[in-house]
């Protein structure tokens, strides 16, 4: 019997993107925008933050917790001897400039770390400041924004360009049919890159998303912009380039995450002796930290989510991606436990924290029993229940 194809096999949904938990999002902007400075409040690192173009060119990489006030809620009520929160892996990457995507301003090497980074925050500079020189010579937020998505948008354009010939002529040769469907693909993208558009704006079906996927465009990444404001102008929340840059957003990147922050703003917060000390400036000024609502939402944009498992030794929240059925989430915690997967049972976060206990949920008819199409949900607190012959076993056959 011939094998089913891919999109008859499953019914799962299909995303745009690498397929993984280990995802990354890069900083990406021209130079002397506040790139460095935000990675460095946001890892709480001391990465080079000098004011010249080109100050980091090795690509910085780290990871941050994500602020969850359910892991806060578990770990005070479990009091665990371990905990272990969430991360997103943040990748700061050099500035680009005008003509990267030729090579200059060391791009190719840019554009490279970019490549491996699958969702992007596009720092643009909103702030006037005479003492950080800025590459363009004027501060102009919408050209700014229009270098960088054209920069990326060239990129792709370019390598489509050097082998759509090769992939035409393919389809053209005899017994060579089954590569039309990607051609048709691939050059929709190349239409729609030379109309100005990013791939990711274009409309696929799965099977067009499946082809690319083996391609990572630089363009199918997905981006959240953060506009970095003068400290004055973020506690007012007033800036003259905010309508244009809404404007801008609206026409090429409809739907898109805009987040108002300042670098320095956040440094000046991190520069505090004590979380008293942060939190009486933030009632002063009227204006909180923008880090958690970044990386709540860098988070998101990577299309991941997580489920608990708890108890008194330990407290961990499990990165999954979004859809992800109940086996291949024990497979997260050892691949015995999807090999020999019996059931979940699973608490949701809200009917444990109303309950206050397991017990508690139980007897609310809250505690509940899934099997191996159940789709675990965002915050679900799990115990997996597995065979283990069973799955050393299953290892074994494959």
């Amino acid at each position: 019997m011939a094998p089913k194809k891919k999109a008859e096999a499953t019914n799962e949904p299909v995303f745009l993107g690498r397929i993984g938990t280990n995802l990354k999002i890069g900083i990406v902007g021209l130079p002397n925008v506040g790139k460095s400075t935000f990675f460095n409040v946001l890892t709480k690192s001391q990465a080079a933050a000098e004011n010249f173009p080109f100050c980091t060119i090795d690509p910085n990489e780290s990871r941050v917790p994500i602020p969850d006030a359910r892991f806060d809620f578990l770990c005070e009520n479990f009091q665990p001897a371990s905990k272990v929160p969430a991360f997103l892996n943040v990748v700061d990457i050099a500035g680009l400039v005008k003509g990267a995507h030729e090579g200059k301003g060391l791009g190719n090497a840019f554009l490279s770390n970019i490549k491996v980074c699958d969702a992007l925050f596009h720092v643009v500079r909103a702030f006037s400041d005479e003492e950080v020189i800025h590459v363009e010579g004027d501060v102009d937020p919408t050209r700014d924004l229009s270098i960088i998505h054209d920069e990326l948008r060239l990129k792709d354009l370019e390598f489509i360009d050097k082998n759509i010939g090769g992939l035409e002529r393919a389809v053209n040769r005899a017994g060579e049919k089954k590569l039309k469907p990607e051609y048709d693909c691939i050059k929709k993208c190349q239409e729609g890159l030379n109309d100005g558009k990013w791939v990711r704006n274009l409309t696929f079906d799965a099977k067009e998303i499946e082809i690319l996927n083996e391609h990572l465009f630089l363009t199918a990444k997905p981006v959240i912009y953060l506009v970095n404001l003068s400290v004055k102008d973020y506690i007012r929340k007033k800036n003259k380039w905010l309508p244009k840059i809404k404007e801008w957003v609206d026409e090429r990147e409809p739907g898109a995450t805009v987040i108002l922050f300042s670098a320095q703003y956040e440094l000046d917060l991190m520069d505090l002796p004590s979380e008293e000390e942060r939190a009486k400036y933030i009632q002063e000024q009227g204006a909180p930290s923008a880090l958690e609502k970044i990386i709540i939402n860098g988070y998101k944009a990577l299309g991941l989510m997580y489920f608990f498992t708890s108890g008194k030794d330990e407290v961990k929240a499990w990165t999954i991606q979004k859809a992800t059925k109940a086996p291949q989430a024990a497979g997260r915690i050892h691949s015995d436990m999807e090999n020999g997967f019996i059931m979940a049972e699973v608490m949701a976060f809200e009917d444990f924290k109303e309950a206050g206990s397991e017990a508690g949920c139980k007897a609310n008819g809250k505690y509940k029993q899934k099997g191996r199409e159940y789709v675990v949900a965002d915050g679900d607190i799990i115990f997996f229940k597995f065979n283990a012959g069973a799955g050393l076993s299953a290892g074994k056959k494959k």
